[in-house]
């Protein structure tokens, strides 16, 4: 008999298993069911970007392993995009990782810093990679309850001297997955100042960050110190509709980016040439199709905006992203998504399933073409006509 590692089955079970269960056996029964559970964006990659990675793909020299920390043009790009939107300079050979997607980068960063024992500190809910990371580097996670009476900002004051004795990374996401949530630049200085009081490293995932309504979310590495305790993490996933290819980076503290690619260098091969010649493409082509993209979702969000309305339910109007998080009349997050999914076929995300303190609410995920969301609007709008 083959018996998984420890590790292995410390890992936490799969939550959403009874819902996908569900979803399922209605699919199996000929029933039309609507995701909005999923946040992977519906809308095709730029054209632009795929021409690009079609000529790459045509030149053997991205044949070969990649190697070192990524192509040096594709760095230069990353270093000029910092540049051109947040005034934010970037030594590309030191300061600048690529990675196979940002989630790659996650799951290793603890097992390049931590040491078993250590802690990292984790906001829940959350992206459930910063503990599953930690927890398989051999760390330990202290939870950061996001509620709404600290407006879904971790609060330090909280974190018992015990454990800032053994915390040496802390997590923040902003604009937040899956709150929508921005952060203001006076809060992120905070984190900055509590950071390099207690020595932590601040690893800040910035993947939604280029998923904006009105004002621009301010830049983690732009504001003072940010580079002297922290790195970033972002990616082409979802600003360019490229999740399935895989590209994205890490960028900040020299020594932290180092430490990472060291590891990296054990672990894999680099990503893929052809690709990150596309992403040069996609960093300083036109950017008009971001533009319309967040067109896109802005009309989806207000879409949806009526819909919360017209059934009762408590949302704040997102700033960004492409998710709603929405505040239940019940207070009970799974049987609410059970319900949707059995009364009027539209699958949702229970907040729980990012931690606790997501106790009453869900997330929709508005990354399904217009047409659909009208159709999961209108079961939604019946199925509470009925109560």
């Amino acid at each position: 008999m083959i018996v998984p590692s420890e590790r292995l089955r410390k890992l936490p079970p799969y939550l959403f298993a009874e819902i996908d269960r569900l979803r399922k056996k209605l699919v199996s029964e000929g029933h039309d069911v609507i995701s909005l559970g999923v946040g992977d964006p519906d809308q095709p990659t730029p054209e632009h970007i795929i021409a690009a990675c079609q000529q790459a793909l045509r030149e053997p020299r991205y044949h070969r392993y990649p190697l070192g920390h990524g192509n040096p043009t594709f760095r230069r790009a990353i270093a000029d995009y910092y540049d051109r939107y947040d005034g934010v300079r970037l030594d590309p050979e030191e300061e600048i990782c690529v990675l196979i997607g940002s989630k790659e980068g996650i799951a290793h960063l603890p097992l390049a810093l931590l040491n078993p024992g250590d802690i990292s500190l984790v906001p829940e809910p959350g992206y459930p990679v910063y503990h599953i990371g930690t927890m398989l580097a051999g760390g330990t996670s202290h939870f950061l309850p996001l509620t709404e009476k600290n407006r879904f900002l971790p609060d330090f004051s909280c974190i018992p001297t015990e454990v800032l004795s053994r915390a040496k990374l802390l997590w923040l996401n902003y604009p937040n997955n899956p709150t929508a949530v921005f952060a203001p630049s006076e809060y992120l200085q905070e984190a900055i100042a509590f950071c390099r009081k207690h020595n932590i490293v601040l690893a800040y995932d910035a993947a939604y960050r280029e998923i904006y309504y009105d004002r621009r979310p301010v830049s983690f590495l732009s504001l003072p110190g940010a580079r002297e305790v922290g790195v970033e993490f972002h990616s082409l996933s979802k600003t360019y509709n490229m999740t399935g290819w895989r590209v994205g980076w890490v960028c900040g503290n020299r020594h932290i980016v180092k430490a990472l690619a060291s590891l990296k260098e054990n672990i894999d091969s680099g990503t893929f040439e052809a690709l990150q010649v596309a992403g040069t493409v996609a960093l300083t082509g036109s950017q008009d199709c971001l533009e319309r993209l967040r067109q896109i979702y802005r009309q989806r969000r207000d879409l949806f905006a009526g819909c919360l309305k017209t059934i009762g339910w408590s949302a704040e109007l997102p700033r960004g992203t492409f998710y709603y998080w929405v505040k239940t009349p019940s207070g009970d997050a799974v049987g609410t998504v059970k319900e949707l999914l059995e009364k009027a076929h539209v699958v949702a995300t229970p907040g729980t399933g990012f931690g606790p303190s997501g106790e009453g609410f869900v997330r929709f995920s508005l990354t399904v073409p217009e047409e659909r969301l009208r159709l999961a609007i209108k079961r939604m709008e019946a199925l509470w006509k009925k109560k």
